[in-house]
């Protein structure tokens, strides 16, 4: 590979750690050709974009980034693998699934908005994180509930407003 190619991986590196919040580094050495694809298929199929980078080149991207990376450059070593995901936790999830037939790909660090996880221990935590379509869910949820018990005690209250308040004061 020459210098300008070389430049060229670098910046591309660059441009993808900037586009993404949600970073895995994941070692999937080791895998066979069949199980290569099939995980290459998974993370098609859950909008996970998979990709072998050599160490060195990263490195220097996670340098040449905005962002600060913290430890994961020293994690760097052996087989790595960068996935990018929209949602934190697809990727964890992925791969948690897909160990249930391998022990690869194994979860070398990752950096989800702004928060660092190193090491392969930190998978079931990534797994649990909400996505923030989870989180405004829950929210929307919660909201919900207080709603619901009006509507619920004005429909029982027989629509008469001696009702109505016996109703709710009962809820209380």
């Amino acid at each position: 590979m020459t210098r300008e190619e070389k430049a060229t991986v670098i910046s591309d590196l660059t441009a993808q750690l900037a586009d993404n919040a949600n970073i895995y580094l994941a070692d999937i050495s080791g895998l066979d050709a069949t199980a290569t694809s099939n995980l290459r298929r998974a993370c098609f199929k859950a909008n996970v974009k998979l990709a072998v980078v050599k160490n060195t080149l990263l490195s220097k991207a996670m340098e040449a980034s905005d962002k600060d990376f913290g430890e994961l450059p020293s994690i760097l070593k052996g087989n790595t693998s960068l996935m990018f995901s929209e949602t934190g936790n697809v990727p964890a999830k992925l791969i948690k699934d897909f160990r249930k037939k391998s022990d690869k790909p194994l979860l070398k660090g990752a950096f989800i908005a702004e928060a660092i996880y190193i090491g392969d221990e930190q998978l079931d935590a990534l797994v649990n994180i909400k996505s923030k379509e989870e989180v405004i869910g829950d929210i929307i949820g919660l909201l919900q509930s207080p709603a619901k018990n009006v509507i619920s005690g004005l429909k029982s209250g027989g629509g008469k407003l001696a009702g109505i308040l016996k109703t709710l004061s009962e809820k209380e």
